[in-house]
């Protein structure tokens, strides 16, 4: 037995210890394929965009002014976003062979639906003239609100992932 764990998955202090969230085999494959580049490259690509349509959304809702602007940042938004997921599945599956839902990442991918569903349904509405430009404002608002859920999930698994890789110091003593 692991002198700095019993049985029930704790560590000597008594908490609960949390399972790697890559084994060997998926780190190896996380980090030999180039989609971890590319979710690595697109998330602030992202984020940097979301800010900025984040501004012009704002800005029209208090001020009327920018319409244009701000709906044309929500439809790039938008369009990133659809890239990410795209390629984050394509990345998933090679990681973890699975395109979605892969245990490691499956409350961070549900809540990825709900924001592909709010992006989507401010598409919907835009195109199909549903609402008023404010009501889908406010849709896109919910969108961006879900989306920075998602994004603070995301980077909490990224810290997590790079605790499981620090060498472990309390092994070394």
């Amino acid at each position: 037995m692991d002198r700095h764990a019993d049985d029930r998955g704790r560590s000597g202090d008594g908490r609960l210890r949390r399972a790697p969230l890559y084994t060997p085999d998926q780190r190896r494959r996380r980090d030999s394929t180039r989609w971890t580049l590319v979710q690595g490259i697109l998330a602030p690509v992202q984020f940097v965009v979301f800010l900025i349509s984040l501004t012009l959304v704002l800005r029209y809702l208090a001020t009327g002014a920018g319409e244009g602007a701000a709906t044309a940042s929500i439809i790039v938004k938008t369009g990133v976003l659809y890239a990410i997921m795209i390629t984050g599945s394509i990345w998933e599956k090679i990681v973890f062979g699975k395109w979605l839902f892969a245990d490691a990442f499956w409350w961070e991918d549900l809540f990825s639906m709900a924001v592909l569903a709010l992006h989507t349904a401010y598409l919907v509405a835009l195109v199909g003239g549903v609402g008023t430009t404010t009501d889908r404002m406010l849709v896109a608002l919910a969108a961006y609100a879900t989306y920075a859920i998602n994004a603070t999930q995301f980077l909490l698994k990224l810290r997590a992932a790079r605790l499981d890789s620090r060498p472990q110091m309390a092994m070394a003593a």
